[in-house]
């Protein structure tokens, strides 16, 4: 993202200039959400308080207790009855939630916690270090900032990513990766794309598709990893870890610590993704809603600021193949003359462009509706 050119086009009344100064204040620190937290504060800036109506809903929160599916992978391989009940089970916690947590996957749980060491120390280590890795480039293999949508957003995150992005090439170069948590994060994406395909099997089966095809399609390709760090938040009630939003994505999966803090809209509430051990949370991403021609519709999620930190995570979309460029769109097996194609074709590029162009939360999806 050139940055010159996102602040050229924002406007310019004067109300708007204190904000500019201060985001431009918060960005050249290149210390991140950790920074401000480091320096002592016991209010959070003015940059990070969401706007007064997001401030009034949550005066009246729907919430729920309702549980998201829990998924028990043991046995896919080696009994085809439970393989057919694990399809059954993914076909509807993907439609009647878009998200699911999946235990026994395969990746042991050595794996999982030396991710979550490693996002940890590679944010606690020195500010000095960390800087060299800063950028607001989305395309760059390896990068650290905080709010990618600092400029576009009306409230910045409390958080802090360190992004590795597979989307142009399959190969990431361990001397590319920060040396603190080099090794960890090699062996996790490895484990990760073995289970990603897994998964898409059993998705396309569950769409009534061979079992191949999704995978066929790419859509376990163009893997981007980002690792989140949630400092404790002095003012919890007036910012938002993570705000709410879709994925550019078929598909994402994640990692979390035991805080807590994620949650997802059904029905018009939030319902509080409890951390499981040992599983990893999965959710449908908006490129799937369009091949699977809402068949399976992505989940709109948050993750809320909390006094208790730093709450670490990473999420791994998996985005489907971005170079050469490749045509997606509905699936032909999954339309029919009573039910038309409801999206045009996209390229992930500029998918992800369009998704990237506005403050995160703004869906794109209704940016490749075909007109009826």
């Amino acid at each position: 993202m050139n940055m010159s050119t996102v602040k050229e086009s924002l406007p310019e009344p004067a109300e708007n200039n204190d904000r500019l100064k201060e985001l431009k204040a918060f960005g050249e620190t290149k210390s991140g959400v950790k920074g401000l937290v480091d320096s002592g504060i016991s209010k959070i800036p003015k940059l990070f308080i969401r706007p007064h109506d997001e401030l009034a809903d949550e005066s009246n929160p729907g919430r729920s207790n309702i549980q998201v599916p829990i998924i028990d992978l043991r046995g896919f391989e080696t009994d085809d009855d439970h393989r057919k009940k694990i399809i059954n089970d993914l076909k509807q916690a993907s439609k009647d939630y878009r998200i699911f947590q999946v235990l026994n996957h395969g990746i042991p749980l050595s794996v999982l916690d030396g991710m979550l060491d490693g996002i940890r120390r590679f944010h606690e280590q020195d500010a000095e270090i960390k800087k060299e890795f800063y950028s607001f480039d989305r395309f760059k293999k390896v990068n650290y900032a905080s709010n990618i949508d600092l400029y576009l957003s009306s409230a910045a995150d409390w958080r802090d990513t360190l992004t590795i992005s597979l989307l142009l090439s399959d190969h990431v170069e361990p001397d590319e990766l920060p040396a603190i948590c080099r090794s960890s994060i090699i062996e996790y994406i490895d484990q990760l794309t073995k289970l990603g395909e897994l998964l898409f099997e059993l998705l396309a089966e569950a769409l009534g598709l061979k079992r191949e095809h999704l995978v066929n399609m790419g859509c376990g390709r163009g893997r981007t990893f980002v690792c989140h760090y949630y400092p404790e938040c002095p003012e919890p009630e007036l910012a938002m870890g993570t705000s709410k939003h879709t994925d550019p994505a078929f598909l994402t999966i994640l990692l979390q610590d035991q805080i807590g803090g994620l949650q997802v809209l059904k029905n018009n509430q939030w319902i509080d993704v409890q951390p499981l051990a040992g599983s990893l949370v999965v959710n449908i991403g908006d490129f799937l809603q369009i091949i699977s021609n809402d068949e399976f519709k992505s989940a709109e999620h948050r993750v809320v600021a909390n006094r208790v930190g730093p709450r670490i995570s990473t999420a791994c979309f998996f985005t489907g193949v971005a170079v050469p460029p490749k045509i997606y769109g509905p699936i032909d097996e999954l339309v029919t003359k009573e039910n038309p194609p409801i999206y045009k074709d996209f390229t992930v590029r500029d998918y992800i462009n369009k998704f990237f162009s506005k403050a995160i939360g703004k869906s794109s999806l209704d940016d490749f509706k075909l007109q009826v």
